[in-house]
């Protein structure tokens, strides 16, 4: 049976990610007028490089601080042992897309400034990411979290 996605839906979903590397990877890609809440993000040091080598997990989304698209928000970055597991459950948000920010200029300063973020106005992705420092790295990565459709 097929997963009900439409609005006013929310769900719970699950990504799973073998032998990542520096190449960067995809963990979510966000969809317009939904909310993200990430819950956890499992990631386990199969091979390192190096040992000490990281896996680093980013946004890159709209900056209200300077009103610009498509800046890169470091969630962590995470020196790994071999064989090891490392967790990262401190829950966060984000929405899908940017807003519109025609007619605004700098940085957020207004509650209609604020209201244009969280309706989302255009259809330009925020996208969570994750990658590893070397190429020979190879991590294994489950993110799960909770997708709110509000369209």
């Amino acid at each position: 049976m097929a997963i009900s996605r439409g609005a006013g839906t929310e769900i719970i979903r699950t990504i799973c990610l073998e032998d990542v590397t520096d190449t960067t990877r995809n963990v979510i890609v966000g969809v317009q007028h939904h909310i993200y809440t990430v819950l956890s993000i499992t990631v386990f040091a199969d091979t390192l490089n190096a040992a000490g080598d990281y896996v680093e997990c980013f946004l890159i989304g709209f900056d209200a601080n300077g009103g610009t698209s498509a800046q890169t928000f470091q969630i962590f970055r995470q020196d790994l042992q071999l064989k090891q597991t490392f967790v990262w459950n401190d829950k966060f948000s984000f929405n899908g897309c940017e807003p519109d920010w025609s007619g605004h200029s700098g940085d957020m300063s207004t509650a209609a400034e604020q209201d244009a973020i969280a309706d989302q106005g255009t259809t330009t992705s925020q996208v969570l990411k994750l990658n590893a420092e070397h190429s020979s790295d190879r991590l294994d990565v489950i993110c799960t979290y909770i997708d709110q459709n509000n369209a």
